[in-house]
């Protein structure tokens, strides 16, 4: 009877922090085929600061900063990566912003923790690449969505890869 206890008790807690975590989603999904991640070091901040003026304080308030992009050119992929994305949101997060394209997607989700936003989290997936692009720190809500709804995060993403001497995001060599 005690080891049922047990085992049921395990398989819970297991079940549970699958994906309940940015830590938990990076940790599984970072030795992937054909995954691009990184988590970019406190000591680079200053320089993505000067990538994107309207990002300027968005960096000067971030933690941590994690990006990863996954292959998306076939429906099973875009399928997976946007219900992985679903099933992530779906917890605590807020979607401030969302265009879905078929299987094209742009999500914008943020977690809070009374007036601020404590969490960012973006999602594109172009039918080629599916990227994900998290921000932790303590953030102006209105910015966010102000970013968001410029678009701001994309060309952000953008500059960002090359800053971390990556390739454009639709290509993997």
């Amino acid at each position: 009877m005690r080891r049922s206890y047990f085992l049921i008790l395990s398989l819970l807690m297991v079940s549970c922090s699958s994906y309940n975590s940015i830590d938990g989603f990076y940790e599984t999904h970072k030795n992937d085929n054909q995954v691009v991640a990184f988590r970019v070091p406190r000591f680079m901040f200053a320089l993505l600061r000067n990538i994107n003026p309207e990002m300027d304080a968005l960096v000067a308030n971030t933690k941590d900063l994690r990006y990863m992009r996954f292959p998306s050119s076939k429906p099973s992929q875009a399928q997976f990566l946007n219900g992985q994305m679903n099933q992530f949101i779906g917890g605590s997060f807020i979607e401030v912003f969302r265009k879905n394209d078929d299987l094209k997607r742009n999500i914008v989700a943020i977690r809070e923790k009374r007036d601020a936003v404590k969490e960012i989290l973006i999602y594109n997936n172009n039918n080629v690449n599916g990227s994900f692009l998290y921000f932790s720190g303590d953030f102006d809500s209105a910015k966010v969505r102000r970013l968001a709804n410029n678009q701001d995060f994309e060309s952000f993403t953008s500059a960002l890869l090359p800053q971390m001497n990556l390739k454009a995001p639709d290509t993997f060599n």
